[in-house]
């Protein structure tokens, strides 16, 4: 990966969870897991966050971990007419303010944090589930569809920490457009 632009963000939340909380039916509610918005991550190459459900797991390999636009959930809540959203309800593993995630689905790229780079490759949209309804705000599934993130495969070990961080891209972004519904289809690669 040959980095073009560098978007300055902030990485406002690294969600660690070793089990699912949401599966069944809503009615029941979610599961009682253990869920750490930790200050920093360890990343290892073809396997994802240490300690996270997802982590090593063969069926997640190429989508280990899940990155949101903290920018798509203001504007959600903002259309909703509620409050801020909390984050981490929706269980992506980092949030990050700052950056458009779109354009990187099927581009690798990288992320600069504290003197470590963890690189990436946006794999697949990270689409909603009907539990959002519940979890953030009737009506949030909906929209959230398009916005939802995606689902990236761990290139290299490293460290990501909570706070100011640096977005390698090989291709341009729109910061200013984070929070925007969009058609997410994996970029054409060169």
């Amino acid at each position: 990966m040959t980095p073009n632009f560098r978007y300055d963000v902030e990485i406002l939340h690294l969600l660690v969870s070793p089990a699912h909380a949401y599966f069944g039916r809503t009615r029941d509610g979610a599961a009682d897991v253990p869920t750490t918005d930790a200050e920093k991550v360890e990343v290892v190459a073809g396997k994802g966050i240490v300690g996270d459900r997802f982590f090593g797991k063969a069926a997640h390999m190429d989508a280990a971990i899940t990155l949101i636009a903290v920018e798509a959930l203001e504007a959600m809540a903002a259309e909703l007419g509620v409050e801020p959203f909390n984050p981490l309800l929706t269980r992506r593993n980092v949030v990050i303010r700052g950056a458009q995630l779109a354009p990187l689905l099927g581009q690798e790229f990288a992320i600069e944090s504290q003197g470590s780079v963890v690189r990436l490759k946006g794999g697949r949209p990270a689409h909603p589930c009907a539990w959002m309804d519940q979890m953030l705000a009737p009506g949030a599934h909906a929209a959230m569809r398009g916005r939802g993130g995606m689902r990236c495969q761990a290139l290299s070990d490293g460290l990501l920490h909570r706070g100011s961080a640096v977005l390698l891209s090989p291709v341009p972004l729109d910061p200013d457009r984070a929070g925007t519904p969009s058609v997410l289809r994996p970029s054409r690669l060169p």
